[in-house]
């Protein structure tokens, strides 16, 4: 079985580094990476087609975002990932995920270098630890690189 590094992305530095992270370790474990691209439910608008429209856009904006960093994945680190876009509450899809993917080996986030860590660090890696299906790595924003290819 391979070993695969689920890692959660958005537009942040932070998932960014997360991701090369996950993409060096996958690649010398011989291991996969799984994107997670999630996109926040718009807020309701009355009319129906509006609201269809409003959620595409969104779905639209992160599957270039995500294709965007498969793209980097592969110069970089000859890893060709899966990719997943969910739509909805981030810690629900990340947990729903989690549950429906028992071939995950670790849940990569990145934290941001400065002040809080980020809504998911703050929320896996304290209230939910202990009760995780796989264990969680939280990269530091603030690695270059050149720490990121040591590291991993």
């Amino acid at each position: 079985m391979k070993r695969t590094y689920l890692v959660v992305v958005d537009t942040s530095n932070e998932a960014e580094t997360a991701l090369l992270f996950a993409a060096r370790r996958a690649a010398k474990t011989s291991g996969g990476v799984h994107i997670l691209a999630l996109v926040p439910q718009p807020e309701f608008v009355q009319w129906g087609g509006v609201q269809a429209t409003m959620e595409e856009e969104a779905r639209a904006r992160a599957e270039a975002m995500v294709m965007g960093a498969a793209g980097t994945l592969m110069a970089e680190a000859g890893v060709q990932p899966a990719i997943t876009v969910k739509m909805g509450n981030p810690i629900a899809a990340v947990r729903h995920f989690l549950a429906d993917e028992p071939n995950i080996a670790a849940l990569v986030l990145g934290a941001a270098p400065k002040g809080a860590p980020g809504p998911l660090v703050s929320h896996f890696a304290g209230n939910d630890a202990g009760a995780m299906p796989c264990p969680i790595m939280v990269i530091p924003g603030s690695l270059s690189r050149e720490d990121i290819e040591r590291l991993s």
